[in-house]
């Protein structure tokens, strides 16, 4: 009798420390955010949780451009008047961008925030801008404006009305982020979604990968793929929502910050990479770049795969990506 009792002391120690999943959503950075922690109790989950949002809510603070007291709202203030002495935190953010930016030849640039914004997608525009006027829009744009000094932490943007944005990154970035400190507080598994980028790390509690669901961008209501991810991030850019059409031609919400162009051809960019920061920026620079382009720069770069589908609902995904199609 008394092993009986022992074993079932045992057993219940074993499922009251059985590990959990506890999710919460929120509104964070002004997008939803679903944050995912296994944890032995709902209490410890909750503690978990608060940690992630106060992280999200920091970086929020240091590189918002909303915010009138950031530090990225002082750097657009003083453009073409002096260098602003900023923290490593956020110099070090801004060198990567400008490294991303030279690896996609310009197609992603954290200086599109200068750009006029001349296109609507609200179904207001019936016709396209001027060339004049869209080469005015991007006049101010341009990465190789943005001078960094590492020794003294500064940052200068050259022309006046200059301004850089994270719109393209800080989502990924703030999770990979909330991501880093949960593991070091001991959190053996979870996904951070901030809105459609997820970066996830262990397993879920039964031993199983996490699986991402990729959606069909010809009909948003259907998944056609779905793929383990153990520990890194995937980000999906799209524009089945945001697009308009001219002399049959349909022009994506995402701008070449070269050009001023909308980019045209892709429906829809799937990333995945070690981090939520390069997917968030490599999604969006393979757009610009296009299906020829984005895939031969996503098939040179180590870890990073990339699934393509075109205005015609045709797959096209880069050399070492393996998909469970549904």
């Amino acid at each position: 009798m008394k092993n009986l009792i022992t074993l079932s002391l045992l057993f219940l120690s074993v499922v009251c420390t059985a590990q959990q999943p506890y999710k919460r959503t929120l509104k964070l950075m002004g997008s939803r955010f679903d944050i995912t922690v296994v944890a032995e109790n709902e209490s410890i989950g909750n503690k978990y949780i608060d940690t992630a949002v106060a992280e999200i809510t920091r970086i929020e603070k240091l590189i918002s451009s909303w915010d009138t007291n950031s530090q990225t709202s002082e750097i657009n203030r003083n453009a073409g008047i002096k260098a602003v002495k900023v923290d490593s935190e956020l110099f070090q953010l801004i060198e990567r961008a400008i490294g991303i930016s030279k690896l996609t030849d310009g197609a992603f640039d954290i200086s599109y925030a200068s750009m006029d914004r001349i296109w609507k997608f609200d179904g207001s525009i019936t016709e396209m801008p001027s060339e004049e006027k869209i080469k005015e829009s991007v006049a101010k744009v341009g990465f190789k404006n943005i001078i960094l000094d590492k020794e003294n932490s500064t940052v200068f943007l050259k022309l006046e009305g200059m301004k850089i944005g994270f719109g393209a990154i800080g989502k990924g970035y703030a999770a990979d982020k909330a991501k880093s400190l949960l593991i070091s507080k001991g959190v053996s598994s979870g996904i951070i979604n901030a809105s459609g980028d997820m970066n996830t790390w262990g397993k879920q509690p039964s031993g199983k990968e996490w699986k991402v669901a990729i959606t069909n961008p010809m009909d948003k209501d259907k998944v056609f793929a779905l793929l383990p991810i153990t520990n890194g991030a995937v980000v999906t850019s799209g524009n089945y929502e945001k697009f308009v059409k001219f002399n049959g031609t349909r022009y994506s919400h995402i701008i070449d910050p070269r050009t001023g162009y909308p980019s045209s051809g892709i429906i829809s960019v799937t990333v995945f990479a070690p981090k939520a920061e390069l997917a968030d920026a490599l999604a969006t620079s393979v757009f610009v770049m296009g299906k020829d382009v984005g895939l031969s720069r996503i098939n040179q770069m180590p870890k990073i795969e990339c699934i393509i589908i075109d205005d015609k609902g045709n797959i096209f995904k880069s050399d070492n990506i393996k998909i469970d199609k549904i």
